[in-house]
């Protein structure tokens, strides 16, 4: 990372944190996540300017939500990091740039959210030029919106030299467990794909068939598989059109010599609800009227078997409905054996979304390798795209 020495930074941090209705912040992690960076600069003697966007608070007539203030998070952010936190009341203008040129060494300046204005995801030149002429060196450390080419996250890197410029160490981090899990795994390596749809996960299914050696399927897009192979699936979510597609993963799998595990058995419901009647049953015998919303014990066992065999896990997305505390054994146990595995020695990689939020809420956040920030930014990098917020650095 640069050295701050002196120079008024310019962090493009991710503060886009949960907020409840009074605002107070219900999950603090991406802000935790961004404190190392901002210490070392303020640390090397220089002064921090962050950056960053918080919800979508532009409405589709043009008006915006000021409930998506960056001003709700200062008193939080001002006692993680030690410091009294600033805050201007806009990301640029005749008050931002006067607040930038007044800071002193060794204080912070959060600007407004950079959404409130619309060339923020537009990925104006203009707004990238303005925010740059605010600070002497620019540190990207904001991995969750690094698949956003915004004038942010990715346009203004452009306007400070190869020596101004820098991944702070988040998204140094992000970046380089999934290049480890990509490019260097040591074997066997596992990955473990949940979520509701498979046409959310073809990329990843695909390019993960090149390099793993075990990947287990859950969650709501198993059950496409299971109709895929003649099974009977009830109510359960399926896509339909994508029972072919489903069929060719898995004969590219047994093709190339990839061990698939798909459920054995469920968990189904008589309703889409956490209070609704449950029972288990083997997979691709579901009754009519009833649907899948996690796996069952049996599959718990045999996916705990083979990630403790594992020496590099990847995870991304629930078992099953994990919001109803009902159907969250599944995704909750894996959370347990991936912990369990890493404590054994191997390297685990959690790749965003609801997998983070199982690890976060069991408490083993920090008994796994990496807990990783960006969900779409994560599963777009693993997918083997290109990310703006990185190329933009690298050019």
């Amino acid at each position: 990372m640069i050295n701050a020495a002196g120079k008024k930074v310019l962090i493009r941090v991710d503060f886009n944190v949960p907020l409840d209705a009074q605002f107070h912040i219900t999950d603090d992690n991406r802000i935790q996540a961004a404190v190392p960076t901002i210490k070392k600069v303020l640390a090397d003697g220089g002064a921090a300017i962050l950056m960053s966007h918080l919800g979508r608070p532009r409405k589709k007539d043009g008006t915006l939500d000021l409930d998506c203030t960056l001003r709700h998070i200062v008193p939080h952010l001002s006692e993680v990091l030690g410091v009294p936190v600033q805050f201007c009341p806009e990301p640029v203008g005749p008050q931002a740039t006067k607040m930038a040129a007044d800071l002193k060494m060794g204080e912070v300046l959060l600007l407004e959210n950079t959404r409130f204005l619309p060339g923020e995801e537009k990925g104006s030149e203009e707004l990238a030029q303005a925010l740059a002429a605010l600070g002497d060196a620019y540190i990207n450390d904001a991995f969750g919106t690094a698949h956003r080419a915004h004038a942010s996250t990715a346009v203004m890197a452009q306007y400070f030299t190869p020596e101004n410029k820098s991944f702070g160490y988040l998204m140094e981090a992000e970046v380089k467990s999934a290049n480890k899990v990509l490019h260097n795994p040591e074997k066997p390596l596992t990955a473990i794909v949940g979520g509701a749809k498979v046409s959310d996960k073809i990329l990843l299914l695909d390019r993960l068939l090149d390099t793993v050696d075990n990947l287990i399927i859950g969650g709501g897009m198993a059950y496409t598989f299971a109709k895929a192979q003649g099974g009977q699936i009830g109510n359960s979510i399926c896509e339909h059109d994508k029972t072919d597609l489903a069929l060719e993963l898995l004969a590219k799998g047994k093709a190339k010599g990839v061990h698939i595990y798909l459920p054995t058995d469920n968990k189904i419901a008589n309703k889409f609800a956490n209070d609704a009647e449950s029972k288990f049953v083997a997979t691709g015998a579901i009754p009519d009227g009833w649907e899948g919303l996690d796996i069952g014990p049996e599959s718990i066992k045999q996916f705990g078997e083979v990630i403790l065999r594992s020496k590099t896990i990847l995870w991304n997305g629930p078992m099953g409905v994990f919001e109803f505390e009902n159907f969250a054994q599944g995704t909750r146990a894996i959370a347990e054996y991936v912990a369990k595995a890493t404590q054994q020695g191997a390297y685990s990689l959690i790749g965003g979304g609801d997998s983070v939020a199982a690890v976060i809420q069991m408490g083993l956040v920090d008994q796994v390798s990496h807990a990783s920030t960006g969900g779409g930014a994560m599963l777009e990098y693993l997918e083997g795209k290109v990310l703006p917020g990185i190329a933009a650095m690298e050019a």
